[in-house]
């Protein structure tokens, strides 16, 4: 079956202005194109469109889209299986988070004080919740559903004595990194070599197989991601380019 461009956006959902410019980027070409200029689409296209839409639907990029479609190893069950594997555990970290947050509404609504486990939960859930919300596609794209869904269970899995060392892990280190950038230390310095091991440690309580490749992978977002790199640079402009240069330094 063919559909002409306005008949597979009525099909699909997906504009025949965003169709035509899937055509322009190369990432959706139409099985022909008519004297008259208009596009037709073929059962291939069908299926690669709603591939695209599948991705999408994760929060990858279309370019990163492209590579995939277009790669030669490319299997479209396995990657079938991956979007459901995925979007099965998107679903899971949803219910768990409106499952906390109801609980939570019902202890206020009754006046009675929440469990502190149960209260956990729920802040940890409402982290994870904006840490996806935030960053999650960048590194879903990067780093793979499985790296992430896997830090993302560390976290969860944090008793809350190991959640408040996590986080005054954190909050060392960005003391420290504005005082070694105030004081005008470099990235090659002793303090930057600590500075480094400690944003490690910090990593490794939800980052289980962090490697040296990884670890730069994940410090390099900080200055080409501007959310980063306001989070580290909030107070003292530098401190994400400095974390970036001592993890490049001294990660082996």
């Amino acid at each position: 079956m063919e559909y002409s461009i306005h008949e597979l956006s009525r099909l699909s959902g997906v504009t025949a202005r965003t169709l035509r410019w899937y055509d322009e980027i190369g990432l959706l070409k139409p099985s022909r194109v008519a004297e008259s200029g208009y596009r037709y689409y073929g059962p291939a296209q069908v299926d690669r469109l709603q591939d695209i839409l599948f991705y999408r639907a994760l929060g990858v990029e279309l370019a990163r889209i492209r590579e995939c479609l277009d790669a030669p190893s490319f299997d479209r069950l396995a990657a079938l299986r991956q979007h459901l594997a995925a979007l099965q555990a998107q679903k899971a970290r949803l219910e768990d988070l409106i499952r906390s947050v109801e609980e939570t509404i019902g202890s206020e609504e009754r006046k009675e004080p929440m469990e502190d486990e149960k209260k956990f939960a729920a802040l940890k859930a409402k982290l994870v919740a904006e840490n996806e919300a935030a960053h999650g596609k960048e590194a879903r794209a990067k780093y793979g559903d499985g790296e992430v869904d896997a830090a993302n269970a560390g976290l969860m899995d944090l008793t809350q004595k190991q959640y408040d060392a996590w986080n005054a892990l954190d909050a060392e280190l960005r003391q420290r990194l504005e005082a070694a950038v105030k004081a005008g230390l470099g990235p090659d310095s002793e303090e930057g070599r600590e500075l480094y091991d400690l944003h490690r440690r910090w990593l490794t309580v939800t980052v289980k197989d962090l490697t040296a490749q990884k670890h730069r992978g994940i410090a390099q977002l900080y200055v080409l991601d501007e959310r980063f790199t306001a989070y580290y640079d909030r107070a003292v402009p530098g401190c994400a380019q400095f974390l970036r240069d001592a993890v490049e330094r001294w990660a082996k």
